[in-house]
């Protein structure tokens, strides 16, 4: 089975050299889809002999709407396709791994492994999204932006949503297993992941986007039997908005010691941090706050028809 690759990116250097010089050999096309960039991504990629795509950004930008711009320039007789983000770099051995697996496999439209942060020892922000990385392997219902998978099976479900903003690929995965297809997370090396987030204004940006992908997913696809993503919605919302709204009316209103009831989330942390350890229950609990935010952005957006752009 031939596989290609498509990696996308904008501005990422030193990265996207390294990600598309493990690429070399393994895919071919290599497919670079450049959002914009202002540094040399573009010439760096021409030079390594991928093919380069440049998204007209007068339009909104979207994760999605770059994979999509990479899959439609695909060859017709490209069967699998290596989807990367411009900061990630492929894993010896992963290609020759998910290509047996899906050979095996014919029902899995999607492989994914285990994705690691590069630099973890960097900060407690990259060190928690390396533990976010670490998945249980088997059929499961979503992978992240790395991954393997049949261009078949994509281009029946008719690809990536372009207008999400992000949680792109766990949607793809609803209407893929919705069409019978199954996505499967191998116990296999599979990228380095350069997140490089070491100010807390970087963490919270992407709890945001989070926040926001919980709300549009919920909204998409949140009707039984798949319920996506409601529940993550509803807590962001009920902890990271109602309850403190809630108890600062009832501060202001009715008796200034329900104040009290903010103990709510120390206990919180406790309980929390029996199963991951406090730091990991500290950031988790303070992460409701943020995603509220971009849950709650995502909902007035919605109502008065506009699209977020987190920039």
């Amino acid at each position: 089975m031939k596989v290609a690759a498509i990696v996308i990116g904008r501005n990422e250097g030193a990265r996207l050299m390294a990600c598309l010089d493990a690429l070399s050999g393994r895919a071919d096309p290599v497919i670079y889809v450049d959002s914009g960039s202002t540094d040399d991504s573009v010439a760096a990629a021409q030079a390594r002999g991928a093919q380069v795509i440049a998204l007209d950004m007068t339009q909104p930008f979207t994760a999605a709407r770059a994979r999509n711009a990479g899959l439609a320039a695909l060859p017709a007789d490209a069967d699998l396709v290596q989807l990367l983000d411009g900061d990630c770099v492929l894993r010896d051995g992963w290609i020759e791994t998910a290509r047996a697996f899906l050979v095996d496999h014919p029902q899995a439209a999607v492989a994914c492994g285990r994705r690691r942060e590069r630099h973890p020892e960097t900060s407690i922000y990259n060190a928690l999204i390396d533990a976010e990385w670490d998945t249980a392997p088997g059929q499961a219902k979503a992978c992240g932006g790395d991954a393997l998978m049949r261009v078949a099976a994509l281009r029946a479900v008719g690809g990536y949503r372009d207008s999400l903003i992000a949680g792109e690929e766990p949607e793809l995965c609803v209407r893929l297993r919705a069409a019978g297809w199954q996505v499967w997370r191998l116990e296999a090396e599979m990228t380095w992941h350069d997140a490089d987030i070491t100010r807390f204004g970087q963490w919270w940006k992407r709890s945001r986007r989070a926040g926001h992908a919980f709300a549009e997913g919920a909204a998409l696809h949140g009707a039984p039997p798949e319920r996506h993503w409601v529940t993550e919605t509803r807590r962001a919302l009920l902890w990271g908005a109602g309850l403190p709204l809630a108890v600062l009316v009832l501060a202001v209103l009715v008796m200034p010691w329900a104040l009290l009831l903010l103990l709510i989330y120390p206990l919180q942390v406790l309980r929390l941090s029996r199963r991951g350890g406090v730091v990991q229950a500290v950031f988790t609990v303070l992460g409701k706050f943020p995603e509220a935010q971009g849950a709650l952005q995502y909902l007035l957006g919605r109502r008065k028809g506009r699209i977020i752009e987190y920039k």
